[in-house]
């Protein structure tokens, strides 16, 4: 398929996987979290049990929470600020067997794939420091601070998690078979 055929969102991760800055990136990541990436490798996040990744489902959950988090920012009021802390709070506890899980997808990819996941974990990196950040600013009773921190990083999360949904879905990544 010609590039000019391509929609405009599968025309962005083409360039993402083809970009000499998202090899940049991941060798960064390699760099970094080198000691993660080989034991995510071997761990019980990398499973076929499920016949796929068990990275797509627990996306579901840590998102689920911060995307509820922020509706009851939103609609809840002040009512509403202690079931939306203790949201970002769970997302939070969340994202770490979530991210877990993806370094060890992420750890077998070659080439694009490997690139596009690099600045999708990039994304999901800085998601969650602006959550871990809401949720320090509504601890410490500044709310306006913590919603607003929260909303940028499901922002970042729904980029971020076009990249990963691109990989999943279009590219086949989060398939697994039966050893």
């Amino acid at each position: 398929m010609t590039v000019s055929r391509l929609s405009l969102p599968q025309r962005a991760a083409r360039a993402v996987g083809e970009s000499p800055l998202s090899e940049r990136v991941a060798e960064v990541q390699e760099f970094i979290y080198g000691p993660v990436i080989t034991w995510a490798r071997r761990s019980p996040f990398h499973t076929s049990v499920l016949g796929h990744s068990v990275h797509p489902p627990l996306t579901d959950l840590t998102l689920g929470c911060w995307v509820s988090a922020s509706i009851l920012d939103m609609a809840g009021g002040s009512r509403g600020r202690p079931s939306a802390t203790l949201l970002v709070g769970a997302g939070l506890a969340a994202a770490g067997p979530t991210a877990l899980a993806g370094t060890s997808d992420w750890a077998g990819m070659t080439g694009s794939e490997r690139r596009i996941g690099a600045v999708h974990a990039l994304g999901t990196d800085i998601a969650i420091f602006l959550l871990l950040g809401s949720l320090i600013a509504r601890m410490r009773g500044r709310y306006s601070s913590g919603i607003g921190l929260a909303l940028a990083g499901n922002v970042i999360l729904a980029g971020a998690g076009f990249l990963g949904g691109h990989l999943a879905l279009n590219r086949g990544t989060a398939r697994r078979t039966v050893h």
